[in-house]
């Protein structure tokens, strides 16, 4: 018999450097779910990964302390934590802090020490031009590049990354996640391909309530950090999806754009095809090429990006990573392959593969603009395609 093994691996690698495992839920309605669901999902996909990186992004886990900025940190010693603590103290009210609960797993070694602190900044910090996000965002950045073995990983609101080196299913069993509770999960399996496999560098990338999860590889990490740095970001992880995460917080956050805009920033027509568009749509591609072209995506590449109210699953333009969508009532799903979904919701109103370039977007109902949406703006890219109804 033929060994089909080999037929589609030449090589006979073990695993490929093009995949990486990616998958998002996103109950519209607000209602919170375990991450059972999502840990059996991601676990599917484990061939995806080699075992330097697991995550996950949760929102609407901490509604007991939903105003405050929820600051995961990880320490390799007792000195940084030290160090870090007193500089906490020193810019923000800490209103509960705590060691996160962790829990024996044999596939997890030499673990950081994780913490979290629930804080706000302290009023002398507050200034009418400067948000209390900026002043959040700013402290982040100092903390990751001034304190060695310090690195804070996750500074939302009621939201909260947990991530490290192993394969997801294992991170979750180390952090207990099953007993966590959310209305957006994402979560990512690696194969780091520029990297290291290190605790901080496994996804997703987080700033404030912002969280990325990708599966590819972006060239452009050079342009796109130099861009970004303009604005004060510090790009310290050396990787393609940190920029990613920071792109987003910049876009959508500082400069207000609609993630319709965003997305079209990412992947946008190249220059022929947008010579070829009616006036509206030419000019609204001309803009964004002009203004923020150093922070076109190049690359394959297929990313989730969450933050409070919402998920946007996208791919580049052809498609060179796959994304799958799914909808059963309320909750959107979106995943590296089908067969993730179909696990754990068999009976699906739709499934399909969304067209490269045009994201997909679940809002949550009862903010303004909720739909489920293929698409973008419609000066953007294809017209809105209301999924569901």
């Amino acid at each position: 018999m033929k060994d089909l093994s080999r037929t589609n691996n030449p090589y006979n690698d073990e695993k490929v450097i093009s995949q990486c495992s990616i998958f998002g839920m996103m109950d519209t309605s607000g209602k919170l779910h375990s991450g059972k669901q999502v840990i059996t999902a991601i676990s599917n996909m484990h061939e995806r990964g080699n075992g330097l990186g697991g995550g996950f992004a949760i929102y609407g886990c901490y509604p007991e302390r939903a105003e405050d900025y929820a600051l995961h940190i990880m320490y390799h010693t007792r000195a940084s934590r030290d160090e870090t603590e007193v500089y906490l103290k020193r810019f923000f009210e800490i209103r509960h802090s705590e060691e996160i609960p962790t829990f024996p797993t044999p596939a997890i070694k030499n673990p950081p020490d994780v913490f979290r602190y629930f804080v706000q900044p302290k009023m002398e910090e507050v200034h009418e031009i400067i948000s209390d996000n900026d002043l959040v965002a700013r402290r982040v950045f100092k903390i990751n590049t001034s304190i060695d073995n310090a690195y804070v990983f996750s500074s939302g609101k009621d939201m909260g990354v947990f991530k490290g080196v192993g394969f997801p299913e294992q991170i979750a069993e180390f952090f207990g996640l099953e007993d966590y509770y959310g209305y957006i999960w994402t979560a990512h399996g690696r194969f780091p391909t520029n990297t290291q496999g290190w605790w901080g560098g496994a996804h997703p990338f987080s700033l404030l309530d912002w969280t990325v999860v990708h599966n590819g590889e972006i060239s452009s990490y050079g342009a796109n950090r130099r861009f970004l740095e303009m604005y004060g970001y510090v790009c310290t992880m050396h990787t393609d999806t940190e920029v990613v995460a920071y792109a987003v917080d910049l876009l959508a956050r500082k400069h207000e754009l609609p993630i319709e805009t965003v997305m079209d920033i990412f992947s946008p027509p190249v220059w022929e095809q947008i010579d070829r568009l009616e006036t509206q749509e030419r000019e609204y591609f001309e803009a964004l090429r002009k203004v923020y072209g150093p922070l076109l995506l190049n690359g394959p590449f297929a990313i989730i990006v969450a933050h409070h109210g919402e998920m946007v699953a996208h791919t580049d333009r052809i498609r060179l990573r796959p994304m799958v969508a799914g909808l059963s009532g309320d909750i959107v799903y979106t995943s590296s392959e089908e067969s993730s979904i179909r696990l754990i919701s068999p009976d699906l109103d739709r499934v399909w593969i969304p067209v490269g370039g045009h994201p997909v977007i679940a809002r949550l109902k009862g903010i303004p603009g909720h739909d489920i949406v293929e698409g973008g703006k419609p000066v953007g890219g294809a017209e809105p395609l209301e999924v569901g109804n």
